[in-house]
Parts: C-alpha cells; structure tokens; sequence
C-alpha cells in the first residue's frame, strides 16, 4: 500500500489537485495522510476525497491528522504544499519593503519577501527531513514549497531523496505553443536554469527551430503586450525563460526600480506586474473562502489530470514507467557553469529505480551571469536560515538585484531589521539576536581629513590644477 503523506493538506485547492490526480493514476491500495495544524479544512478535503473514491469505486482511503510525525511515518512519497505565517507573514513580506521603496508584486521567490518567506521555511523543511530520515528513510519527497530554490537548497544538506517541483514551464510552453502555433505536446525542448528563471536551450518542432518565429512574434505590438519583461529579457539576452512578467520583474534591477520602468513594463493588472498583486489575490481569497468549504458542492467525477508533475512521478516510479520531467534538485554536475552546491531545474526521469538527472553542460554565459545574481541570494539567504546569524539577512537582501537597485546600504540594513522584528514569532532560529544599527557618519564641513597615500590619478590630476577642492563625502 503505497502511504502518501501530504504535508500542508490545509492548502484547499492545489490539495485537492493532487489528490485527484493521483486517484487517476490507475494506482491501487492508496492511503493519503492529510497533515496541517488544524483539520478543519483537511477535514473537507476528507470528504471531498472519499465521495470521489466512493463515486468511481477506487482502492484508496484517507485520514487526517496534526502529527507530521504520523503522517510521514511508513509513508513512500511526502508532498510538501505548507506555508509558514500564512497571510499574515504575506502581507508584511510585502508592506515593509513597500514602505522603504522595494515594490513586490508577488513576492515569494525572491526579493525582501522571498527571503524572508524562506527563512521562514527552511527549519520546518529541516524538521520535516530529518523525520523522513528517522521514520521514513526510503522515502521520496516531492517539495512544492516556494521559494523553491532556497528550500531546496536547505534539503540538499540532508541525506533526503527529494525533488522541487513547478509548473512554470508547463505553462510558458502553452505560451510558446501560441505564439507559434504549433501543438504544445509536438514542442521538443530543453530547459535549464534556476526555477522560475530556466532558460528554453532548444525549441523544436518536427525538426523545426522555433526560435526564429518566436523572435519575429515579440517584435510585433500585439504579442509583445502579454509579456513585456520577459519580452525584453527575450530581446536582450536570447533566450527565452520560464517565468512571466509578474514574477519575473522581481528578479532583475531593470524593471521595477522606479516609477518610469514600472509603468512601462509592470502596467498589466494582477500578476502581469501589479504592485501586491500576491496580497491582494491572498486577501480575496481568504475574505471569499476562509472559513467556506468550498469543495462541499464539487462533482465526485474524476477530471482529466493537471500539468502538476507530482501524480505522474510517482506512478513512474510504481510502475517502472519511464517520465521526463523538470526538476529542482542540487545540481551536482547537471549544469557545468553554474555552481555545484547550487539548486538548479534542468531536464530529469522518474522510473522504476527512482529519479536521475540529465547532463546539460554549459549555459549561454549571458544566462548564467542572470542566474548567478539569484543564486547569490540563494546562498546567503540558505546561509541564514540555516546559522540563525542575522547579519546574513542584511548581506542577502543587499545582493538582491531589486533590493539593490533602490536602496542604500544603510537603508537595506534597517528594512531588514524591521522585517526581522515584524516576523519573530515565525523565525525561531533568531531567537535573541538582532540586526545592529550602523548609525550614520556626519562628516562635518571643516573636519581634517586623515592623512594617507592619495591615489596616483588624484594626485596627478591635483598638480595640474584638475582638483580644487576635496570631492565631498556623502555617508
């Protein structure tokens, strides 16, 4: 009986996706644990799947419970779908940022809130591996918490067999698909990067290279105008990438930094680059369902599957069907010019005898360089969560591009700061510690400057008369 533990069942919707997907894997002798803090919307979730399991006569059963630990116990795939302070945590990932000039329209993966969303959940990933390994040490864990590469990141410091999983490239092929209208499932390719930042090596049909057409299509108005940052990340660098406009604005200095570029690229409602767009969907979401069952009226039938890869994974791997996928894991080799510590997403096959890799090599250099600007916050950010030093806090919100753009140094350290004190109650590990304050230094208008060498092309420039006067010194 194949146990499959889902940590974060709480998460209506895309619980409710995965259960139905994998009820129509064809698997037998199922046994879902639902596992949140509390069972009142695991609870529908319960009975939503059990009419469905009675409604189409399938081998399967379902229990909820509070204990992660019973949950994961015995089981051979965990899911994690959790999300750490909820709309709350949310909300202020976004608010304080706002309020120094950081503008966040989703917020999740990278940037001030990003950052912080991981930290927030790194431990609990930690604590959730170190339960696999102790009572479930076969098991396979199949991570859907954001930001992905962070988190995974963390679990690969665990013996853990994990994979991130995503759809964004699914849905940027049925953009592609459009664009050039050629069928989604006739599209040969290969993608490669860091999630929500992969690059579409290859774009193929019967033959075909699609790059031509698709270049040609986003230089017409009418195309362009769906997807104007990643359009001119596209025109500038390419290579077409895996995430949209909303997201992916976040992620480089060009797009949001001030009020010009964010009304000439970010002006499409919601995640087309809103500002709070992640908020103010959360907010809609919660004051229309919060406290609603809204699976209580859904049909018992069984709809076709999602393009979520999870139910296709583990059938794979019960059946020994071979399924290619994308793949958010420690790239250890998978990309040559990337770092090997790093979490990379590149092309890998579940089967039989579990889940492998595939070698991809070198990236363009131009790709490369953009995803290292992200995996240095990847970095620091993991390095915090993981050492509960603050002051790794400061340094990764500093090499964040967005962050970078806008801000100084010292007002990076005090939105960080206000971060750190505005989340505690979600971030144990820093527990007693604080960012320090590095108070301004006011350079008074007669001070005696301390003596030392002067650089050779002040001085010569001095001697002739070039340098009149001191250059003032703003702190």
């Amino acid at each position: 009986m194949p146990k499959i533990a889902i940590i974060g069942a709480g998460s209506i919707v895309f619980c409710k996706t995965l259960i139905l997907d994998i009820l129509n894997s064809g698997l037998e002798d199922l046994e879902f644990a639902l596992m949140a803090p509390s069972t009142l919307k695991t609870t529908w979730v319960k009975e939503f799947a059990e009419r469905v399991i009675e409604a189409n006569r399938l081998d399967a059963k379902v229990f909820v419970t509070t204990d992660r630990r019973k949950a994961v116990d015995g089981a051979k795939y965990i899911i994690s779908t959790y999300q750490i302070g909820g709309l709350k945590a949310t909300t202020l990932d976004y608010e304080i940022p706002m309020k120094y000039g950081v503008d966040q329209c989703i917020g999740d993966t990278l940037g001030p809130g990003g950052i912080f969303r991981a930290l927030r959940s790194i431990p609990v990933a930690l604590e959730l591996a170190k339960d696999i390994v102790e009572l479930s040490p076969d098991a396979y864990l199949l991570n859907y918490v954001n930001p992905m590469s962070m988190v995974c990141w963390s679990l690969g410091t665990t013996p853990v067999k994990f994979v991130g999983l995503c759809h964004g490239v699914q849905v940027s092929l049925d953009l592609i698909s459009s664009y050039t209208g050629v069928p989604k499932n006739e599209i040969v390719f290969l993608s490669a990067g860091i999630n929500h930042m992969a690059w579409f090596l290859k774009l193929e049909h019967k033959g075909r290279d699609l790059y031509p057409l698709l270049r040609e299509r986003f230089e017409l108005p009418e195309f362009y105008a769906n997807e104007k940052v990643r359009g001119e990340v596209f025109r500038h660098f390419g290579y077409f990438m895996t995430e949209s406009t909303g997201h992916l604005s976040e992620y480089l200095p060009y797009f949001r930094k001030n009020k010009k570029a964010l009304e000439l690229y970010c002006n499409e409602p919601m995640f087309g680059g809103e500002s709070g767009a992640h908020v103010r969907w959360s907010k809609i979401v919660a004051e229309k369902y919060g406290s609603e069952n809204i699976l209580k009226d859904e049909p018992s039938t069984l709809p076709p599957r999602s393009i979520e890869y999870g139910s296709y994974i583990i059938e794979a791997i019960e059946k020994n069907i071979p399924f290619h996928f994308q793949g958010n894991v420690i790239n250890d080799g998978m990309i040559s010019n990337l770092p090997q510590d790093a979490c990379v997403e590149g092309p890998m096959i579940a089967d039989g005898s579990g889940l492998h890799k595939i070698i991809v090599g070198e990236l363009p250099p131009q790709c490369a360089a953009l995803n290292l600007t992200n995996i240095n916050v990847h970095r620091l950010t993991v390095e915090a969560a993981i050492s509960g030093d603050p002051e790794k806090i400061v340094h990764a919100c500093a090499l964040d591009p967005l962050t970078g753009a806008v801000l100084t140094l010292k007002e990076i350290r005090e939105m960080a700061s206000e971060m750190l004190e505005a989340q505690r109650e979600w971030l144990p590990q820093f527990a007693g510690k604080r960012i320090q304050p590095k108070p301004t230094i006011i350079i008074p208008p007669d001070v005696k400057r301390a003596e030392v060498p002067l650089d050779p092309a002040l001085a010569i420039a001095a001697r002739f008369g070039e340098l009149s006067a001191p250059a003032k010194q703003t702190p």
